[in-house]
């Protein structure tokens, strides 16, 4: 089962990110969460702001669609993207 859930004009993502890792990009689902990889430190920002572009490019969204709105400071996060349903999300967001 995926962290995948409908919500609110769009969908919840559970998040588990790794900062700092060589290459920035998806790496599957692990505990119903999908992990994503960060080139970005977490310092002032940098790893939210790559995550959100990472999100709004897999999903083919304007950054504006894309919203942590839990988890902000830690490595689980949930994410909110708008104007997605959640067949479309786990289609474009399995492993490559």
């Amino acid at each position: 089962m995926t962290g995948i859930r409908p919500s609110n004009g769009g969908i919840v993502v559970d998040v588990r990110v790794t900062p700092r890792a060589s290459r920035s990009g998806l790496g599957g689902w692990r505990d119903a969460s999908l992990v994503v990889r960060l080139n970005a430190p977490p310092v002032d920002g940098a790893a939210n702001a790559e995550l959100v572009e990472i999100f709004a490019k897999a999903l083919d969204v304007p950054r504006r669609a894309v919203t942590i709105v839990a988890g902000e400071r830690g490595r689980h996060k949930r994410v909110h993207i708008a104007g997605v349903d959640a067949a479309t999300a786990e289609r474009l967001l399995r492993e490559p």
